[in-house]
This record gives structure tokens, C-alpha cells and sequence, in this order.
């Protein structure tokens, strides 16, 4: 008996986890991949993904049953289809053309039977409204004759603990049918799913998951803010509350937020409330006024700092420590670490940046790239911790700065300043 037929339509950071699993539970996977570049490094067993290593790609291809392509012709005679494409904000608004373009691909390859699930983070409605319609479209085959769902990502770059395989995974239907098509389909993949009644509640739960906790790290951001001027410890209250067993769950400052889910998904929601109910989502207006301007806040801090070791900021030489926007990943989307490397520019400062993880293309113009060595610590006239990657030996970097700014508080000594 022939193996299902899996096409996974976009293989980033997404994707391409949720490929390697079919190919693991035996189905036959279309990686379809629109960058012929990506799909020539996947085919020579080269993984742009770090959570999928270079060994399990080339165990995949082995397999026979992995097929990267960019062609849309080998995405016939599909049983399933997940599509997992980017889905940015323009301008304050989504910008759905890579769904909407992932849909008219598919589409010809639509019939009767077929299972397509949709993972790219949207606003609720996207599944049943937008994507639905555009396969009824390109394929004359309607919404009911093949099933139709909708099952968020909940992809943790750089997590060994919750990888897809472990993570709960919500799945939903436009029917009974499709939902059991759908779940059944990650039954496969995944150790746990969680099914709910619609689409629409699928796409909130992604949503209310990111906005959650935006607006958790707005809160202690702010309070960050203002209990440095007061005089107050924020890091000892943080310790103190989380002491307590219920009613509270911790959260920590930072320089900012990044990666796709934080500063782009809580506004989807907050977009589709002014567009359908003509209201604010000020929860959400108010976290990102916050967490948008952390960056700044670092600035500040710094200039503070020199200007009471009697230094400007113009002609020094700084060292930012990372710039990923989270620990032990080289994913550099929306990182805030950009924001506060362009503003140093800005004022003159001499910016050096060290990141093990990040590539090249990942380093903001008029940066120098160094590494996060103790010689170049002894050189900044400041060091800026704003990712603590377990790569840094920063114990040894602070005995030789002269003085840190400590976004992380992961590190302590009479040189250091936290944020």
C-alpha cells in the first residue's frame, strides 16, 4: 500500500519541522519551497533550520520519502496539505499575499477527499473567509468535498525541552468531518492533540497565547522603567512575587521583543477588532507602545551610565552581546537588538557586535562583527548584554569590562548595571 502524500508548502522554521515528523510517521512529503537557493541547501542535506540539524534532514532524504521542490507541479495527488508561509504586517495591517498565493498554488491540486490545514499565524476568520474561498475557487471543488482546518504553530526556536513533537497540538475543522481529518493527520505527528470547534477559535488561541504574554512583558518592561528611577530593586520584587505558588507567573525585562510572534501577531487581532467592531484594543496599542520603545529605554540607560563614568557616547566603543532576539537561536527577526545597534550609530558610537549564532546578513550596516571574547570586552568602553547565549563565557567578560549594562541580569559585580 502506498504511503499518504504530505505537501508542507513553506520549509522555514515552521515547515520544516513539521515535514521531518510526516516523513518519521511514514508519509510521503512535497517539501514545497518557493527560494530555489533553500531548496538546493535541502537537497545537499543542508538545514537553514537550527532546530532541525543537518544529520536529521540527511536521514530524512535517505528516507526516499522526502522530496524538496519548488516546483508546483509535484504537489499533485496530495492527501494533506499544511501550509505554513509568512504572514507580515504592512503598515499596521497583515499582509496575507503568502497565504493567498500558497492557496492558488494548491489550488489546481484540490480534489475531492483532500485534507488542507493552514498553521500561519492570522487573524480569526483567515481560514474559513479567505483561504477557503480561494481553493473553492481554483479548484471548482467546494469547501465540505475536501476538508478544510486550521491548527496554530507553536514552534520555540532554540527550545530542547517543547519541541513539535511534545507540544500540544490544537487542531480544528470547518466540520466534523474536516476536524477529524485534521486530527487525525497530527495524530500522527504530534504525542497530544487538543481539538476545538471551529477555525476561528483555533486562530484566536494562537493570538491569545502571543498577546498574553506581550502585554505580561509590557507590564514588568514599564515597571522596570520606574523602578529605576524610584530607587527600587524591580529584579529582587521579580524573585520575591515568584515565590508565591498560584495567582502569579513570571515575567522579566528585557531590551525589547522580537521574533515574529510578540510584535507583529497580538496586532492581527487588535487590527481585526478595529476593522470588524470599530473599537481599540488598547491592551495590546498600550504593550506594543511599551515594548516598542524598550530599545530607546537601553539607550537611555547607556548615556546615563557614561555620562557618570564622565564619557559621551559619541567616539566610544560599544559591544552589544547578541543580537538574536531570544537565547540560542540565531533568529534575528524583529530583533531589538537592531533597534538599539542603529540608534548607538546614530550617536556616534563605534559599534562592535558579537552573536555566534547569527550570519552575517543578520548584522545591521555600519556594525562591526567581532567575537564575544574577553579582549574585546577589555577594549569596549561598555559592554551591552542583551542576549545571554549560553555560547558566551560572560563571567570572564565581565572581570575584563569596565563597565556592563545588564539587559538579562545574567551577571553580577561592581562593574555591572541591570536593566
Amino acid at each position: 500500500m502506498a504511503a499518504e502524500r504530505a505537501v508542507i508548502v513553506g520549509q522555514g522554521y515552521v515547515g520544516l519541522p513539521v515535514a521531518m515528523r510526516a516523513v518519521e510517521a511514514g508519509f510521503d512529503v512535497v517539501g514545497y519551497e518557493i527560494d530555489d537557493d533553500k531548496v538546493k541547501r535541502l537537497l545537499a542535506g543542508d538545514s537553514f533550520v537550527e532546530d532541525i540539524t543537518n544529520e536529521r534532514l540527511t536521514a530524512a532524504l535517505a528516507t526516499g520519502r522526502y522530496h524538496p521542490s519548488s516546483n508546483s507541479a509535484d504537489l499533485a495527488a496530495f492527501d494533506y496539505a499544511v501550509i505554513s508561509v509568512p504572514t507580515p504586517l504592512r503598515e499596521g495591517a497583515p499582509d496575507l499575499a503568502y497565504i493567498e498565493e500558497a492557496a492558488r498554488t494548491l489550488g489546481p491540486h484540490v480534489r475531492a477527499g483532500c485534507t488542507i490545514v493552514l498553521e500561519s499565524t492570522t487573524y480569526p476568520g483567515t481560514t474559513q473567509e479567505l483561504l477557503g474561498p480561494i481553493l473553492e475557487d481554483e479548484s471548482g471543488v467546494v469547501v465540505g468535498d475536501f476538508h478544510l482546518g486550521y491548527s496554530p504553530e507553536r514552534i520555540d526556536p532554540g527550545n530542547p525541552t517543547w519541541r513539535f513533537e511534545n507540544t500540544p497540538k490544537v487542531v480544528s475543522g470547518v466540520d466534523d468531518a474536516s476536524l477529524a481529518k485534521v486530527r487525525g493527520f497530527y495524530d500522527r505527528l504530534v504525542e497530544t492533540t487538543v481539538p476545538v470547534s471551529s477555525p476561528k477559535e483555533a486562530e484566536l488561541t494562537k493570538l491569545l497565547e502571543n498577546t498574553f504574554r506581550h502585554v505580561n512583558i509590557a507590564l514588568v518592561n514599564e515597571l522596570a522603567m520606574f523602578a529605576n528611577d524610584l530607587g527600587i530593586n524591580v529584579w529582587e520584587a521579580i524573585d520575591a512575587a515568584s515565590t508565591k505558588p498560584f495567582g502569579y507567573l513570571r515575567f522579566t525585562p528585557g531590551p525589547g521583543v522580537g521574533g515574529h510572534c510578540l510584535p507583529i501577531d497580538p496586532s492581527y487581532l487588535s487590527w481585526r477588532v478595529r476593522q470588524s467592531l470599530g473599537h481599540s484594543f488598547r491592551f495590546v496599542e498600550l504593550a506594543n507602545d511599551v515594548n516598542e520603545h524598550m530599545p530607546e529605554y537601553v539607550v537611555r540607560r547607556l548615556v546615563v551610565g557614561l555620562n557618570r563614568r564622565g564619557m559621551a557616547v559619541q567616539g566610544r566603543r560599544i559591544l552589544l552581546l547578541g543580537l538574536a532576539y531570544k537565547r540560542n537561536t540565531g533568529d534575528a527577526r524583529e530583533s531589538p537588538s537592531w533597534h538599539i545597534a542603529r540608534q548607538l550609530l546614530a550617536l556616534g558610537a563605534d559599534v562592535r557586535a558579537a552573536d555566534p549564532h547569527v550570519d552575517d546578513s543578520h548584522v545591521p550596516a555600519g556594525v562591526t562583527r567581532v567575537a564575544g571574547s574577553t579582549e574585546e570586552a577589555a577594549a569596549a568602553d561598555a559592554v551591552i548584554v542583551l542576549v545571554d547565549h549560553g555560547a558566551f563565557d560572560l563571567p570572564a567578560i565581565v572581570r575584563h569590562a569596565r563597565y556592563v549594562l545588564d539587559c538579562r541580569r545574567a551577571v553580577s559585580g561592581p562593574q555591572v548595571e541591570c536593566l
